[in-house]
């Protein structure tokens, strides 16, 4: 197996089917921009749907969240493959069923999957900020609605973004889902490759390829938790001198 994985006559068919690996590592960009789009969105609305004093909406999204939690991405994904043209024909009133694209299915898959995490991930960020923010700001002439807009969730994003940006990696692992329903994304053209050539370096370089997606969020992730632990400075301001910081013990 190790010879094989080193012939050189394998390494050169892979890289001149790398067009095709290409295509679908492109394919698989686009649904994770549109998925992200779709979990940030519809996330931030439940977060906040949580944390609400209406009953109604605190049911919605724990409905929301708990079915999307307890159910496994790929039988989702079936889901909106085979019913999904079949409900659309029922609410439009088509003849026949109507087709989803294989990009519509996996922008909505994993963008309706992960909002259930990233709802938990705002919810409990909403809840770090001190209560009395959202009074102060309704004691002010804000609405609800404007004091999460311009006061409540600028302060969360700040706290969130490193477990965001775990979901987002999570996010492009899962789009590999594509792969059961002939999707075109990077893993199908990958498994294309594999079942016609029967050289598993077409695996490989998929592996190379979605590194080159998670690899920079990964890092990023250490960044802004690394940025997170570290202790505000005081600001210069003119005119005003601060305060010495106290002298550590020898």
């Amino acid at each position: 197996m190790l010879e094989g994985l080193l012939d050189a006559k394998r390494w050169e068919i892979t890289l001149a089917e790398m067009p095709a690996l290409w295509e679908g590592f492109a394919f698989t960009l686009q649904v994770v921009v549109a998925g992200l789009l779709i979990s940030l969105l519809l996330g931030s609305v439940l977060g906040v749907f949580s944390t609400t004093h209406s009953r109604v909406l605190r049911a919605i999204s724990r409905i929301y969240v708990e079915f999307f939690q307890n159910t496994p991405l790929p039988v989702q994904v079936f889901f909106y493959y085979m019913a999904g043209p079949r409900l659309l024909q029922a609410i439009t009133g088509a003849d026949s069923p109507v087709r989803l694209s294989a990009f519509a299915i996996g922008a909505l898959g994993v963008g309706l999957y992960h909002a259930a995490y990233i709802s938990e991930v705002i919810r409990t960020g909403i809840e770090s900020v001190p209560r009395g923010q959202m009074e102060a700001a309704l004691s002010q002439g804000f609405t609800r609605p404007q004091a999460y807009a311009y006061i409540i969730l600028p302060q969360t994003f700040k706290v969130i973004l490193p477990p965001l940006c775990n979901q987002a990696l999570n996010l492009v692992k899962n789009t590999s889902v594509l792969a059961l329903i002939a999707g075109g994304d990077l893993m199908y053209n990958a498994d294309n490759f594999v079942s016609t050539y029967g050289y598993l370096q077409g695996y490989i370089m998929a592996c190379v390829l979605y590194f080159l997606i998670c690899f920079p969020l990964a890092l990023l992730v250490q960044f802004l938790e690394r940025r997170s632990k570290r202790r505000p400075r005081a600001k210069n301001i003119p005119g005003i001198t601060p305060a010495p910081e106290p002298a550590k013990e020898a």
